[in-house]
């Protein structure tokens, strides 16, 4: 009988204390306060979660004679693609900016198969790639993100990637007849890379 009051007087203690908390935020016993996040919280975000620099995209600042093309949700779907795999790969944003300036240029962002007497030589998918030159099989090179690790591995071994300008980064891995084509994508990739870099 003992263990009855017992908790009688707990039961009862208890919903007093959430009746007094309730009362003092101004709520009634029977709402849920909304949780709140502190100050501290708000600087424990990932560099994952951190908006991107435009400084950091485009250092060497917007080379002139850009162009745009407009995107389908495929060809935003294959940026996320680059995106991702580059992330997977421990590569920064700027690294993404390249491949995906590289692959506008290519490909607009299309992961073409073999276009018949359009096509160049062999190269498919987003960058071009052709399995007659080691890229790949035709499979691989036409898989989003087998193709943009490919173009990263080369990108890693060009010495200073980072400091040269895109066009020539690009160009070096590519070894396209276009050397200076890429440059005209670099806005757009950058902006790509903004918007879809946290999401």
């Amino acid at each position: 009988m003992n263990k009855l009051i017992q908790r009688g007087v707990l039961s009862i203690a208890g919903l007093t204390a959430v009746a007094g908390i309730a009362a003092g935020s101004g709520l009634s016993p029977d709402t849920t306060p909304a949780v709140t996040t502190t100050p501290v919280a708000a600087t424990q975000q990932t560099s994952a979660d951190t908006p991107v620099s435009m400084d950091k995209l485009l250092p060497n600042g917007v080379p002139a004679g850009q162009s745009t093309v407009p995107l389908s949700a495929e060809q935003k779907d294959n940026a996320k693609a680059i995106i991702e795999a580059t992330k997977k790969a421990g590569m920064d944003e700027r690294a993404a900016v390249v491949a995906i300036a590289t692959s506008l240029q290519e490909s607009k962002l299309e992961n073409l198969g073999h276009l018949g007497d359009r096509n160049d030589h062999d190269s498919q998918g987003l960058f071009q790639q052709r399995p007659s030159s080691g890229w790949g099989t035709v499979e691989q090179i036409t898989d989003p993100a087998y193709s943009t690790t490919a173009f990263l591995k080369g990108l890693k071994q060009v010495d200073g990637w980072k400091d040269m300008p895109l066009t020539q980064a690009a160009q070096t891995v590519q070894v396209s007849a276009y050397p200076d084509h890429y440059a005209q994508w670099e806005k757009q990739a950058a902006d790509l890379v903004a918007e879809l870099w946290t999401t």
